[in-house]
């Protein structure tokens, strides 16, 4: 690819988690995450002598860039400018985005096809220590052991859901060595069932969030309140992020919706739709 890419290479990022938890008091902490198409790294790549510029805010250091592309075996070569929507800390896969469009486009320029996910996902952990599972065609879908990047069970589609939220807070970046959560094994064992009922849904979700609110010592948490009285159908957070979601059905956020949630203090608010079976 002597010319570089044509238009950067983009991946969408998420917005928290729908479920987090362990499963079991000593199992594996594991997570369903919340797609966010309107997020997103880009990565653009020209030939030339290894170079990573990254327009700020910065979420991997070169030599972690080098670290990734030497586990999944190509050289680093050419020029990468990182482009990432999502602040670092904020639980909306700053981090592994990056990584993940980084790689993608280092084999686009080496001629080489994208690495599979399960070998990205390897390559993720290693570097990061914990990763999200965005370099996967459809997240959502997967119940992911985060800690270790492996895919621990398969549900269907999520139903069409339409999400308002924003950054409550500073950002708190994710310790790879954190396995203090709440037990969510219930959860993710009736997660697949909701999957067919946009209200099932959300109500594990809330529950996962108020597990780890009530866990972490975060009770004054506003996000479920403020869903009551905007006629969500439940909220979510990032559970080591600032990242806050209100969910509802396609059409139903009320006017003023997002003001109130400025007036609350979030920040960054977006609204976007994810879901839907094809």
């Amino acid at each position: 690819m002597a010319g570089g890419l044509t238009r950067p290479l983009r991946v969408a990022g998420h917005f928290g988690e729908l479920l987090q938890g362990r499963l079991g008091p000593g199992g594996p902490v594991a997570l369903v995450t919340l797609p966010c198409p309107v997020l997103a790294a880009r990565c653009d790549w020209r030939p030339g002598p290894f170079a990573l510029h990254q327009i700020a805010p910065a979420v991997i250091a070169p030599a972690e860039a080098r670290a990734l592309l030497g586990r999944l075996r190509i050289a680093p070569r050419g020029a990468f400018r990182l482009r990432i929507d999502a602040p670092p800390g904020g639980g909306a896969g700053a981090s592994t985005a990056a990584r993940v469009a980084l790689a993608r486009a280092a084999a686009l320029g080496a001629g080489r096809p994208a690495p599979v996910p399960e070998t990205l996902a390897r390559a993720c952990v290693a570097t990061e220590g914990a990763s999200d599972p965005l370099m996967y065609p459809d997240p959502a879908r997967l119940l992911w052991s985060s800690r270790t990047g492996h895919v621990l069970a398969m549900a269907p589609a999520l139903p069409p859901l339409e999400i308002l939220g924003g950054f409550l807070g500073p950002p708190r970046r994710t310790d790879p060595r954190d396995t203090d959560f709440p037990d969510i094994a219930d959860l993710a064992r009736a997660w697949p069932s909701a999957t067919a009922d946009a209200a099932a849904l959300a109500a594990l979700a809330s529950e996962s969030a108020r597990r780890t609110l009530a866990h972490r010592g975060l009770p004054a948490d506003p996000t479920e309140a403020l869903g009551r009285g905007l006629g969500a159908l439940g909220f979510a957070i990032a559970h080591t992020g600032s990242a806050r979601a209100l969910l509802f059905r396609p059409g139903r956020v009320p006017p003023g919706a997002a003001a109130a949630l400025r007036a609350a203090g979030f920040a960054g608010v977006i609204r976007f739709r994810t879901g839907g079976r094809a």
